[in-house]
């Protein structure tokens, strides 16, 4: 089951489980509060650490490959991107904890400008979840091999809607290409 399907099982289930908590109460809502606000605290201090371990380990192998093409764009391939699996890793980082940051923002004007409650539990649930999830937190605290799902670059996947993620490329022929393409530009 792919990760998109199993995040909308979670919410369903989760909206179920909440409608049959009493968030009046001011006691259980401050234990919701509380629980919400530990989640995105573990979560970051997850982040923080696996960044640090990045950085500790230093992996300066070189990863070529062709970023998707954005949709807007009327460029048929995307860019040649060069980096290190280090800059790699901490740019995937990066990008998780803008996440987290954003969510934090919805849920700051979902729960105190429009009062909504329920959001706050179905979100720590969620948090969780998308940590288990995610490649780095695979690699750098389950210890599995960057391999498969977890080979540089990240795939994105297919979306929930089975329309095929823009992945990269990093075929021999793609990233040739893609050199040929930056050598016309310099010229």
């Amino acid at each position: 089951m792919s990760t998109a399907i199993q995040n909308l099982v979670i919410s369903l289930g989760a909206m179920q489980l909440a409608r049959k908590i009493n968030f009046e109460d001011p006691e259980v809502l401050t234990y919701v509060r509380v629980g919400y606000v530990s989640v995105q605290l573990i979560v970051l201090a997850v982040y923080y650490y696996i960044s640090m371990k990045i950085k500790q380990k230093n992996d300066q192998t070189v990863l070529k490959y062709v970023e998707p093409a954005s949709p807007m764009s009327q460029e048929p391939s995307g860019n040649l991107v060069t980096t290190t699996v280090r800059d790699y890793d901490l740019g995937e980082v990066s990008k998780l904890v803008r996440s987290v940051y954003m969510g934090l923002a919805m849920m700051g004007f979902l729960h105190v400008y429009m009062k909504f409650t329920q959001p706050l539990f179905i979100q720590g649930l969620m948090g969780l979840k998308s940590l288990y999830d995610a490649k780095p937190v695979a690699i750098y605290i389950f210890g599995k091999p960057a391999e498969g799902d977890l080979k540089r670059p990240f795939k994105i996947g297919p979306s929930m809607f089975g329309g095929a993620g823009g992945d990269p490329q990093t075929d021999k022929a793609a990233i040739d290409e893609a050199e040929k393409k930056v050598g016309k530009k310099d010229e």
